[in-house]
């Protein structure tokens, strides 16, 4: 499971020149299901963002996570992350999990964030052309794949 986190001062996400999904400060998540992930990769990665400190405590120092600020969250399913550019200029994205699991896994990561603490977690609208607007703070974005953390029987 892979998600880039942008620290936001606010976001949103359109389809069809209508708003679906906001956050104010906070993260904007891109998040893309890999064809072999499991409950754990959710669990493990909600529970990351979460605690991810990135937020400035007093003293300017990244020390506050998400849920100290209590920021909120806009998250964007994004199957692109998993793009594999060994061979040629045309990126494959044959890792990119099956619509219907991916779904229904972009659905369960949203709610473990909520069960994480996160009060505010929006979405956008999965398999749609959106269009996403934010204002990045910092800039801030960090880069995650629970292959760094979670077994894959590898």
């Amino acid at each position: 499971m892979k998600a880039v986190i942008q620290r936001v001062r606010n976001a949103s996400v359109s389809v069809e020149g209508k708003t679906v999904g906001q956050c104010d400060k906070g993260y904007m998540i891109l998040f893309c299901a890999v064809e072999d992930d499991t409950e754990e990769d959710l669990t493990v990665l909600a529970k990351k963002i979460a605690h991810l400190r990135i937020f400035e405590d007093d003293f300017g120092k990244m020390n506050r996570s998400i849920l100290d600020i209590g920021g909120e969250v806009l998250a964007i399913s994004q199957f692109t992350l998993c793009a594999d550019m060994k061979k040629g200029n045309r990126p494959s994205f044959i890792k990119a999990m099956n619509p219907q699991t991916a779904s229904e896994m972009y659905d369960r990561f949203c709610l473990c964030l909520i069960e994480q603490g996160i009060k505010h977690v929006d979405k956008g609208i999965f398999g749609a052309d959106m269009q996403v607007s934010l204002v990045n703070d910092g800039p801030v974005t960090i880069s995650m794949d629970t292959r760094d953390w979670c077994k894959h029987g590898d």
